[in-house]
């Protein structure tokens, strides 16, 4: 793999959750009970089980998710009343993870060195009303202040999900810069994949990715077309600074 050109970079775009605070597995405690609660109305059948949705939904937001489920069961649902389901698991999911997530001083320290060298700003397939708790709960809100989260979900004229790059073009356009001079952060294969898309050059992060699935996650990153996956938040910032993202060949 050759090394990409980060001369010209100025701006870091940070997936959220997964990526800037361990937040997928108690999302997806919260979120599993909505689903399932949603297949039993709509008579989905499958695995809804946290660990099953986190392995095989990681990246998507619930819309879709939702949306998934059930078109592979041919079923359709009211407009009306799937929005209602999205914002119940938006609550919920948004309520539990403002209770339990805590700053932590790696990536504070990262981000606040991080800083000094880029413009950082966040893109996520979370609804803003998530990513606020998040930040709030992990004392991000003065690193990553409001004006610079984009949202799949509220940020678009038509919410989608990751790997859908139009949120990442969406971010690029009102910051004003291009694909060339951006890095994006991501720790799924189905973020990385909305980024790439997007043509922006993405570092793969597994820090807060289970150890057991870590191996499998480094793959999906690379076949994903990260030009680097690292392995925690102090790593990551010493190739930024030194501009070397990619493994030379």
């Amino acid at each position: 793999m050759s090394t990409p050109d980060l001369t010209g970079t100025t701006t870091l775009l940070l997936d959220a959750d997964g990526t800037l605070f361990p937040s997928e597995e108690p999302a997806f405690d919260a979120s599993a009970r909505v689903t399932r609660e949603f297949a039993d109305r709509f008579g989905l059948t499958g695995d809804f089980s946290p660990g099953h949705l986190r392995r095989t939904t990681t990246g998507k937001n619930f819309r879709t998710t939702a949306g998934d489920l059930l078109a592979a069961a041919g079923v359709t649902a009211d407009p009306d009343e799937l929005e209602r389901w999205v914002r119940r698991e938006q609550d919920e999911v948004s309520a539990h993870l403002g209770r339990v997530l805590r700053p932590r001083p790696d990536v504070l320290a990262a981000l606040s060195e991080l800083r000094r060298h880029y413009r950082l700003a966040v893109v996520s397939s979370s609804a803003l009303a998530r990513l606020a708790a998040c930040f709030t709960a992990a004392g991000l809100d003065d690193l990553l202040p409001a004006d610079v989260r984009f949202s799949a979900e509220d940020s678009l004229p038509t919410p989608t999900s990751k790997p859908d790059p139009a949120v990442y073009l969406h971010a690029l356009d009102r910051l004003g810069v291009g694909p060339g001079q951006a890095v994006a952060v991501e720790d799924s294969a189905t973020g990385a994949g909305s980024a790439v898309a997007a043509g922006i050059t993405t570092a793969g992060i597994v820090q807060f990715v289970p150890d057991d699935e870590r191996a499998d996650r480094v793959r999906a990153l690379d076949r994903a077309g990260v030009a680097r996956v690292v392995r925690s938040w102090e790593e990551l910032t010493r190739h930024l600074l030194d501009d070397s993202l990619a493994v030379p060949t």
